[in-house]
């Protein structure tokens, strides 16, 4: 394993919980995180685990048809993205796409290829298949952001 990948498997809806609050205890501002997976995979799931572990105590839902919601966590926003239903990425420049994406945000996008071409680059791309009955997990650093981050996570026990 380099600091550039790592995978691991979750085995239920617990695992993926811990594994965005791990992710999360290990987070900078400006950070992106790409999402990859089919349908049911558990994306949304692992977004919870990590908005939660920010300091959000409410609910935490999917943006399928609001395509993003926004969390006002301290100083730091966090904006978790769902483009599953984005007919076009031209959609994402008439929402103002770019705002969202500064130095005190850290978005989480849900079916990052609908976005293509118009999304800034992902420093962590996480792509989440079946492993049996649970998920497995393959985390991905693309920048340097997403190096440092992933080096904290992995430096941090497992929960």
């Amino acid at each position: 394993m380099t600091d550039e990948l790592f995978t691991v498997t979750a085995p239920d809806e617990d695992a993926m919980v811990a594994l965005g609050a791990r992710l999360a205890s290990a987070c900078e501002p400006g950070l992106v995180v790409f999402l990859d997976g089919d349908l049911g995979m558990g994306k949304t799931t692992f977004s919870r685990g990590f908005i939660r572990a920010l300091g959000h105590s409410g609910a935490v839902k999917s943006p399928t048809y609001t395509l993003v919601e926004p969390y006002q966590l301290g100083a730091l926003q966090v904006f978790h993205f769902d483009l599953y239903r984005l007919l076009d990425p031209e959609e994402l420049e008439f929402m103002g796409i770019r705002d969202y994406f500064g130095d005190m945000s850290v978005c989480l996008v849900e079916w990052p290829k609908r976005g293509l071409g118009t999304l800034p680059l992902g420093d962590l791309v996480i792509t989440i298949g079946m492993d049996g009955p649970g998920r497995r997990l393959v985390f991905e650093a693309a920048t340097d952001r997403g190096k440092r981050v992933l080096v904290k996570m992995l430096a941090k026990p497992a929960a």
